[in-house]
């Protein structure tokens, strides 16, 4: 397929978000970019939610990582809708009673200004390592099949890449995004739905033969029930529900739409009807996964040596140019989807959190706002760069999995702030928050380096709530007793 078509088709693609962000961003302040006027719409909400969960990482490797591991991942989606449930009705509750735009200024009305910032580093952490992640999975794929044709060097491709979300995210922020992601979100879909049909109809299966043929394939399990092993049930989908509750409802970057609804009621209506689509989302996945698989095989075609390459391959050279310019669209939008949000998200954390900045529309702020959104474009730009200094791409899925270490210090900040009434010295809680995520980063490495650790016991997804539980646990044993609680 012609490099010179794929970039049209992308070039395209972005005209039409930059056509958004134009219209949107038209009369923009500070209260736009931050919290979107208080008037985003939340089934908008809710189905542009859809590219911010599902990123680039995510539309390569979960259909790639079903010969390996099934449909396994499904247990963790099966907890997703439980943690969903509670940001629904703990945090959301929390976070519109004191009408919050950073959610870790409750942090600081809570215990202190350290704590605040503590928990803003964590998320500022997490989400430029994430982000960095994803943005080179993706980015690798677009220089493979696109920019290598142009002589364009992987750099300068990162490059114009960040620059192209800059020119849409910069002025409008949560308002224009709230849109982009809803249209980002088609377009994902469309590329996952159409490989499908694409699959279905090279050989010649309808509707009934597909479920029939992934029913009756090596790659259909979804329920494991070793409990030393990472794919556990258990293990799956309790770390499932924390995860949603940490990464979704303890991160500023999917919650900062959330909190552009107009009423509590609206935000939990959106989090609901998002438990549900992301369910359906997360079946076609997988179940693409599972087609792209038997197809392989149907037609003796060999796989490739890393198993996130498979969907690119297949679609790229052996599906036809359709597949192929739906593949790269739907790739597109997977990567943008998750990636342009976490600028504003990030700028909004630094501005509230670390400068402790109101959300006003003087020239002056908006200037430091427009000042910190680039820097956190520059940042990115260098994390994604260092991600390709790696030729191994599996140190990817270590260092995300590390990544999630991250968040649990959040967990345990905010469980003893919501549920005890204790106070604690604000300088303690940075110390803490370290040796807890330090210890739970040598249990990783020891749990799946070391086979006679623990009689072969491998920690995963479980780690996030033995990190939440030490923090927590080190907060109660400094802090003191307290009648009052924010």
């Amino acid at each position: 397929m012609s490099p010179t078509l794929i970039l049209a088709c992308i070039l395209v693609y972005f005209l039409c978000l930059i056509g958004i962000g134009y219209i949107t961003s038209r009369k923009a302040n500070n209260a736009s970019y931050f919290i979107g006027n208080k008037e985003s719409v939340w089934y908008i909400v809710a189905f542009g939610l859809i590219g911010d969960s599902l990123s680039g990482l995510t539309y390569l490797s979960v259909p790639g990582s079903v010969k390996a591991a099934q449909f396994n991942y499904f247990q963790v989606v099966l907890g997703y809708v439980l943690g969903y449930w509670a940001i629904a009705y703990f945090l959301l509750p929390l976070y519109y009673k004191h009408n919050l735009t950073s959610i870790y200024t409750y942090l600081d009305k809570r215990i202190g200004t350290i704590s605040q910032r503590t928990g803003s580093f964590y998320f500022i952490l997490s989400r430029l390592i994430g982000a960095g992640g994803r943005l080179f999975l993706a980015s690798i794929v677009l220089q493979k099949f696109v920019f290598d044709g142009f002589g364009i060097p992987f750099p300068v491709t990162v490059a114009l890449i960040i620059n192209l979300m800059l020119v849409y995210t910069l002025k409008g922020g949560i308002k224009t995004l709230v849109w982009t992601d809803m249209f980002q979100s088609i377009f994902l879909l469309m590329g996952v739905l159409f490989t499908i049909v694409f699959i279905m109809q090279r050989l010649d299966w309808g509707v009934a033969e597909v479920f029939a043929q992934i029913k009756n394939s090596d790659y259909s399990q979804v329920f494991f029930w070793d409990w030393k092993a990472k794919s556990y049930f258990w293990k799956q989908f309790l770390g499932g529900a924390f995860i949603a509750i940490c990464m979704t409802g303890l991160d500023q970057n999917m919650m900062q739409k959330n909190l552009s609804c107009k009423t509590l009621n609206e935000a939990q209506k959106n989090i609901n009807s998002f438990s549900i689509i992301v369910v359906i989302v997360n079946v076609f996945f997988l179940a693409l996964g599972a087609l792209l698989y038997l197809y392989a095989n149907q037609l003796e075609i060999p796989l490739p040596e890393k198993p996130d390459q498979l969907f690119p391959t297949l679609a790229f050279n052996h599906l036809g140019q359709a597949a192929g310019l739906v593949f790269i669209i739907g790739l597109t939008a997977a990567t943008f989807n998750s990636a342009d949000s976490v600028l504003t998200t990030l700028t909004t954390s630094f501005y509230i959190d670390f400068l402790h900045k109101d959300e006003t529309s003087s020239d002056a702020n908006k200037k430091l706002r427009y000042v910190i959104h680039i820097t956190f474009a520059i940042l990115l730009l260098f994390v994604v760069l260092a991600f390709g200094l790696f030729d191994d791409q599996s140190l990817v899925f270590t260092v995300l999995d590390i990544a999630g270490i991250t968040y649990g210090p959040l967990l345990g900040l905010f469980i003893f702030g919501m549920f005890t009434t204790r106070r604690i010295k604000d300088i303690y809680v940075p110390i803490i928050c370290i040796i807890s995520a330090g210890f739970c980063t040598y249990l990783y490495f020891s749990s799946n380096h070391n086979a006679s650790w623990l009689n072969g016991y491998k920690i995963g997804v479980e780690l996030l709530i033995i990190n939440g539980f030490m923090t927590f646990v080190g907060l109660l044993l400094f802090s003191n007793k307290s009648k009052e609680i924010y």
